[in-house]
């Protein structure tokens, strides 16, 4: 799916109707403070420890597109509630 770089659309901060930048949201580095990275590390990194099995079937075939829309004017960016696509293309 294409999907334009420059928006024009409603900015809930400025309370009006400004050019908003389009822009993809990757995945962060995973936190080595949480639970399973501390209890991996004491016990060795060995197997999957009975956790985190496989979903019979495989992968889903779409997956959902993450999209931070920035307010060129106060800067400010929100998420939107995003739907499913194979691929996701952003252009001028």
């Amino acid at each position: 799916m294409k999907h334009p770089k420059k928006i024009r659309t409603y900015c809930k901060y400025c309370d009006k109707h400004t050019v908003h930048e389009v822009e993809k949201v990757s995945k962060g580095k995973p936190s080595s403070l949480r639970w399973i990275n501390r209890q991996k590390s004491r016990r060795g990194k060995v197997g999957n420890l009975g956790k985190f099995s496989k979903v019979p079937g495989g992968d889903k075939p779409t997956k959902r597109v993450n999209i931070r829309y920035r307010c060129t004017e106060c800067k400010k960016a929100e998420h939107r509630p995003t739907w499913r696509a194979k691929k996701f293309e952003l252009v001028e």
